[in-house]
C-alpha cells in the first residue's frame, strides 16, 4: 500500500514515508535505535554493578564507540563490495545474539568483550543504511528522508536511557537486554523485506582491499567531501569539550545538581530534534552547500549563550539553540556526501567521514578533562562555540566553486 499526501505543507518532512521500502527502513531503525540506547543504560548500570570502577565504565564506552573509527579505516569498503542489504541484516542479528546471551553473562570482562562485538556491528549498520537511502526516495526528497531519519535517531537517543533507567531501576538489566534482543528480531524482520537493488544501484567490484580502500578516500579530492570533512570535523572537537564540561557547567558553575544536567541534556534533545525535522522545509528551494555554511551559526550561537549564562534556566533555552544548529548541521552533512558520491563509492565515503570524525570526537574528550580543569567549564563552552563558528567558516571557504557533480 502506498501513503499519499495531498497537503503540500506536509511534503518537505513527512511525504517521504509514502515510499514503501523507506517505511520500512525508518521503522526498523527507529524500534532498534530505541532499545540500543536503553541497552547502554542497562549495560553501563550492569558493569558497575560488578566492579565498582570508573576505569571498566570508561572501557566500557571505549569498545563500543572505537570499532566506528577503525572499521572505516580498515574495512570501510567492504560497505561498497558487499550486499548493503546483507550487512544490516547480519549487523541486526549479530546484535540479536549477543544480547540475547547477555543476561546469562555474570563477568564484567566478558560483557566488555560481548559491547565490543556489538560495537563492531554498529559500525557497519550505520554507514550501509546512510549509504543505501538514496536508492529508495526521490532526489528531490533526499533531505527530508536523512533528516527524518537521523530525527528518529535523536528521538531514540532523547527516550531510550529514560525508559531504559526506569526499567533498570525497577527489574535490572537483564529485561532491558531481552527487549533490546527483540528489537534487533524485529529490525531485521522488516529489513529482510527490502530487496537488495533498493539500498545498491550498483556493487563494487573489488580491485584488491587496499586499492578499493584508496579509491574511497580519493573521492575526498572533490571540494564537497572536505568541505564536510574538515568543516564538520571541526564540530567534532567542540562537541567533545561540550560533552566532558557539561556536567561541570550545570553542578560547579550554574549551582545546579543531577536535574540541571539532565535539563541541558533535554533541551539539546529538543534542539536537535526541531532542526532535524526542518532541514526539508530549509532544503526546499535551495543548493545544500549554498545553506550549509551558514547553519553552523545557531549551533555556536547557542553554545556561547550557555556558556556565558547565569542560571541554568537560560544555559537550557540556549542549548535549544545550540541543538537546533547542530540538529540542521548533520543531517546536512549526510546529505552532501548522499548527493555527491556516486553509490560505487559512498559507503566508502561515509566509512571514512564517521572515522575521522569519530577520531577527532575521542581525542578532544580526552583533551575536554584538561582544558575544563585547567579553564573551567565556561572557557570550555567558549573555546567550543569558536570552533563550531570556525567549522561554519571553513565550510564556506570550501564549498566555494565545488562541483556540482558526483564523484
Amino acid at each position: 500500500m502506498t501513503l499519499h499526501f495531498q497537503d503540500r505543507r506536509f511534503r518537505p518532512r513527512v511525504a517521504v514515508l509514502r515510499h514503501d521500502m523507506y517505511r520500512v527502513l525508518f521503522t526498523a531503525t527507529l524500534g532498534s535505535g530505541l532499545g540500543t540506547w536503553m541497552a547502554t543504560i542497562a549495560l553501563t548500570v550492569d558493569v558497575k554493578a560488578h566492579t565498582n570502577s570508573t576505569w571498566w565504565v570508561a572501557a566500557l564506552f571505549i569498545v563500543t564507540f572505537l570499532p566506528t573509527v577503525v572499521i572505516g579505516l580498515a574495512v570501510g569498503p567492504l560497505v561498497d563490495r558487499l550486499s548493503r542489504k546483507g550487512l544490516i541484516v547480519a549487523a541486526d542479528l549479530v546484535r540479536l545474539g549477543v544480547f540475547a546471551l547477555l543476561p546469562f553473562v555474570d563477568s564484567a570482562a566478558v560483557l566488555i568483550v560481548f559491547a565490543a562485538v556489538a560495537g563492531v556491528a554498529n559500525s557497519f549498520f550505520r554507514p550501509a543504511v546512510l549509504a543505501g537511502v538514496p536508492n529508495l526516495v526521490d532526489e528531490d526528497e533526499l533531505a527530508s528522508a536523512s533528516s527524518l531519519l537521523q530525527a528518529t535517531d535523536w528521538l531514540a537517543t532523547a527516550a531510550g536511557p529514560v525508559l531504559g533507567g526506569a526499567i533498570v531501576s525497577v527489574s535490572g538489566p537483564h529485561l532491558v537486554y531481552w527487549i533490546n534482543a527483540a528489537t534487533f528480531l524485529f529490525s531485521a524482520a522488516l529489513l529482510v523485506r527490502i530487496p537488495a537493488r533498493y539500498l545498491q544501484s550498483e556493487q563494487g567490484i573489488t580491485r584488491g582491499h587496499w586499492r578499493d580502500l584508496e579509491e574511497g578516500i580519493a573521492a575526498f579530492r572533490l571540494r564537497a567531501l572536505r568541505t564536510v570533512l574538515i568543516g564538520f570535523g571541526l564540530t567534532m572537537l567542540g562537541t567533545g569539550l561540550v560533552n566532558v564540561s557539561e556536567i561541570f557547567l550545570a553542578t560547579r558553575v550554574l549551582h545546579s545538581n543531577a536535574f540541571g544536567y539532565g535539563l541541558l541534556w533535554t533541551a539539546t534533545g529538543v534542539g536537535l530534534v526541531v532542526g532535524s525535522v526542518l532541514v526539508g522545509s530549509v532544503l526546499e528551494h535551495r543548493q545544500v552547500l549554498d545553506v550549509y555554511p551558514f547553519v553552523f551559526l545557531p549551533w555556536a550561537a547557542g553554545t556561547l549563550g550557555a556558556g556565558v549564562a547565569p542560571n541554568v534556566w537560560i544555559a537550557a533555552l540556549a542549548m535549544v539553540l545550540s541543538g537546533f544548529g547542530n540538529g540542521l548541521t548533520f543531517p546536512m552533512t549526510v546529505v552532501i556526501v548522499q548527493r555527491y558520491v556516486s553509490d560505487r563509492l559512498r559507503g566508502r565515503a561515509f566509512t571514512v567521514i564517521i572515522s575521522v570524525h569519530n577520531g577527532l570526537l575521542l581525542c578532544a574528550m580526552v583533551a575536554a578533562g584538561a582544558v575544563t580543569a585547567a579553564w573551567g567549564a565556561r572557557w570550555s563552552y567558549v573555546l567550543a562555540a569558536v570552533l563550531f563558528a570556525g567549522g561554519g567558516a571553513a565550510a564556506y571557504l570550501l564549498s566555494r566553486g565545488a562541483d556540482p557533480q558526483a564523484a
